[in-house]
């Protein structure tokens, strides 16, 4: 499945929390902002394979001010003719942890 990215506005699953990410891409770089929520903040850039999963690393400051850094593998979904990324992530340092999350494609116009 080849994925094309450019252009394409994520959130997380069920709603989010307000943080929404536009994706850009050339050839196999993807790349995002991200802001709103918790974020006041936030960057990604990676590789996507040729199955469309992509491999990131992210840097965020949140609204407390929380430097964050970690990297992700995205895995595609379709799922009721929509895309998910399935977000197997993982921060380092002073907020360390791993998880799994999932970020649904929006109509380009949900960010405002």
């Amino acid at each position: 499945m080849s994925i094309n990215y450019e252009g394409r506005l994520f959130q997380r699953a069920g709603g989010g929390d307000g943080t929404y990410a536009r994706y850009r891409q050339e050839g196999d770089l993807v790349w995002a902002e991200f802001t709103g929520g918790k974020v006041r903040r936030g960057t990604i850039t990676g590789i996507s394979d040729d199955d469309g999963t992509l491999r990131l690393a992210y840097t965020m400051v949140l609204a407390g001010g929380e430097v964050i850094s970690g990297h992700t593998v995205n895995i595609p979904e379709q799922r009721g003719g929509r895309l998910v990324l399935r977000e197997e992530w993982e921060r380092f340092g002073e907020h360390a942890g791993k998880g799994v999350s999932y970020l649904e494609e929006v109509e380009p116009g949900a960010a405002g």
